[in-house]
């Protein structure tokens, strides 16, 4: 997907956002889990010009300080389900428990159907728990949400228009009693059209203190994002009003809410259709910061470009993945023959922006670890922007092949304390490297 990220809103040209937060292909369905102090999100992917929602696989990326992140690129197809169509890969969501992951998602076969993937680790590999679905099929099923309380019992909710549950057994991939079908009234979701509630999809089941959350996307097409609450995990829930409304600069007629507490704060992860091309159907995850009412109510939201603020700065002195990033414009990414994921399809003017960096007392060498299969090209290292002070420019050579990484070194002058980094690639036509990861010393 080679787009340039230029928003164009109400005559004003904003270049170098941070929301939407992933640029290299387009996301939605976001949902946020914590492991070993890292924030992962899972993510829908939209295919590219797609008419309908049209999505392979699910992506993952990860961050520690809210404005970087990692790409770890495809961790799931919808045809690792050998009984699922492919290009159904819809919402989803991973929690851990007892040392495994376990994935629930949306896919296809002859109806919705809810299944369950499992792995050792929040990066996969996953594998289908079951061989066939959890639940399904149905055509309401849809947008699996899940949720461990406190006593240990596992909750999955799940559905369009209707919101259904089952209580999960501690080995998360089969459940006790009948599917329950939550009663939708207007006392609980909202009053909604036609004698419909609000309540349309998507939800997002958690809990906060002694209350619990149901967040869902409302209202029809176009999509709100509601929520309701109860005192107990299955209900009565009662309707607490909107969160976000649908906005008309950048809002896709849809929407799907995550919500987490990271590092003390709070944060509200969601889509909409801001990156250039971007529409119903390509889709992008954005994520603002909030702050809960004394009373446990969450205010209403809107859509920024700025998204949250860092909360840690990067260090530059240890070896980081070129798939870290605040924001990029032009670039891709590609897994080697090796396994790892990198950035590649590195174009003439194409650039990476890494948000906050610490370089304390200063820095003197710059290492990338790149390839090319072509003439090469050149990495300048500039600070703050794009076209901001220019501190050290790497030279990249044609190293033999595209999956054939070398170091590559350069001195640095003039980069001290905490700045922005801007990774700007220069050279030739055509694609001029593949870039692994890099470090300044």
């Amino acid at each position: 997907m080679k787009i340039s990220f230029i928003f164009l809103i109400s005559s004003l040209i904003i270049i170098n956002c941070d929301n939407p937060i992933f640029q290299t292909v387009y996301t939605s369905d976001p949902a946020p889990m914590i492991h070993d102090d890292v924030l992962y999100v899972y993510t829908g992917h939209d295919a590219d010009g797609a008419g309908y929602f049209e999505m392979p696989d699910w992506q993952l990326y990860s961050t520690t300080d809210m404005q970087n992140w990692e790409n770890h690129g495809t961790i799931l197809s919808a045809t690792d389900f050998a009984w699922a169509d492919a290009g159904t890969a819809w919402a989803s969501q991973c929690v851990e428990r007892n040392g495994k992951f376990y994935f629930y998602v949306t896919v296809t076969k002859n109806g919705r159907n809810i299944a369950v993937a499992v792995a050792d680790s929040p990066k996969g590999p996953f594998k289908d728990a079951l061989g066939k679905p959890l639940a399904g099929p149905n055509w309401d099923y849809i947008d699996p949400t899940v949720f461990i309380d406190d006593d240990n019992q596992a909750y999955l909710f799940w559905g369009n228009p209707n919101l259904y549950y089952v209580k999960l057994n501690e080995d998360m991939i089969s459940y006790s009693g009948q599917i329950v079908k939550t009663d939708m009234t207007y006392d609980a979701f909202g009053m909604g059209a036609e004698g419909k509630t609000l309540y349309t999809e998507g939800p997002w089941f958690y809990k906060r203190r002694e209350l619990y959350y149901m967040v869902y996307a409302a209202s029809g097409v176009p999509e709100t994002i509601d929520y309701s609450t109860s005192n107990s995990p299955t209900g009565p829930w009662k309707y607490r009003g909107r969160i976000m409304g649908n906005q008309e600069q950048g809002g896709a007629f849809t929407n799907h809410p995550g919500v987490i507490d990271y590092k003390g704060r709070s944060y509200f992860f969601y889509h909409n259709a801001r990156l250039p091309g971007g529409g119903g159907f390509d889709r992008s995850v954005a994520v603002e910061e909030f702050q809960y009412n004394d009373d446990g109510t969450i205010p209403t939201l809107k859509m920024t470009n700025e998204g949250p603020n860092q909360i840690e700065y990067l260090d530059p002195f240890k070896k980081t993945k070129a798939t870290v990033m605040c924001f990029e414009s032009g670039v891709e990414t590609e897994r080697g023959t090796n396994g790892e994921l990198n950035v590649a399809y590195i174009e003439n003017g194409d650039y990476i922006k890494i948000k906050g960096a610490d370089f304390k007392g200063g820095a003197s060498k710059f290492i990338a670890n790149a390839s090319s299969e072509s003439s090469g090209g050149k990495i300048e290292i500039r600070l703050d922007r794009k076209d901001g002070t220019l501190v050290g420019t790497c030279e990249v050579t044609n190293t033999g092949g595209w999956n054939n990484y070398k170091n590559f070194e350069c001195g640095i002058s003039g980069a001290q304390n905490v700045h922005d980094i801007f990774f700007v690639f220069t050279g030739g036509s055509g694609y001029l490297l593949n870039f692994s990861w890099w470090q300044f010393e």
